[in-house]
């Protein structure tokens, strides 16, 4: 979560999301609260166009701009985290009220691996510490070939 939306455990995201954006001086339209309902939704990494195809299918009319735009808003929150699981194109992921991760992804079928590792999470911070470096947000992606691959 970045410094803008520190939040108390209590808060959900749409209350998040509200203040953010009425810090931006922006409102909560209804597309915007649609897209959030969608992302928070599932827990599973998407892409843009992916989500602009559940609107689709369910005959909801949002431009791909909106969803654009409201992606890059729920990532200032904090609320979102664009991934980069391949080299091609962004993917996103819900983070709010979930403990950080990171990926492995499986080079011959897709599949994308979380894992969280907390000895690891406390040696990048000592790094940080002893190098003088303030970490505002990190991310691991390990590439290879899951077990059903090898």
């Amino acid at each position: 979560m970045t410094s803008r939306t520190k939040a108390t455990s209590h808060e959900n995201g749409t209350d998040l999301f509200r203040r953010y954006l009425a810090s931006q001086n922006l409102k909560m339209t209804q597309e915007r609260r649609l897209i959030l309902e969608e992302v928070f939704s599932s827990s599973e990494h998407f892409g843009a166009d992916e989500l602009h195809l559940r609107f689709v299918k369910k005959k909801v009319p949002l431009s791909r701009a909106t969803i654009y735009r409201a992606l890059e808003h729920l990532v200032k929150s904090g609320l979102v985290r664009r991934v980069y699981l391949d080299q091609k194109k962004a993917f996103y992921e819900h983070v709010h009220g979930r403990k950080h991760h990171e990926h492995m992804i499986c080079l011959s079928c897709g599949k994308v691996i979380e894992f969280s590792d907390d000895p690891l999470e406390r040696r990048q911070d000592k790094v940080c510490h002893e190098l003088g470096f303030r970490p505002l947000r990190h991310s691991l992606r390990i590439v290879g070939l899951c077990s059903d691959c090898q």
